[in-house]
């Protein structure tokens, strides 16, 4: 499984959120695809005022909202 992130350089939260889901990847098996928002103008246009964004098999978490049990709960149903 893959779980897509959503990012920009220089965000202290993505970065945050990064190592919430690099210690979850060491308990549970998927791959992390990080896509810089700047990288394609529907990405930031959809992205840009929520950053990060964590899309776990279409389920979307968004910014400050993102916390280690919520993803934990998502990839546990995968």
């Amino acid at each position: 499984m893959v779980v897509y992130f959503y990012t920009k350089p220089d965000c202290l939260l993505c970065e945050e959120a990064l190592s919430l889901l690099e210690t979850l990847q060491t308990l549970y098996n998927f791959d992390i695809e990080i896509r810089n928002i700047h990288d394609r103008d529907d990405w930031l246009e959809e992205f840009f005022l929520h950053i990060p964004v964590i899309d776990i098999a279409g389920t979307i978490l968004y910014g400050d909202a993102i916390e280690f049990t919520e993803i934990e709960q998502l990839l546990k149903k995968i």
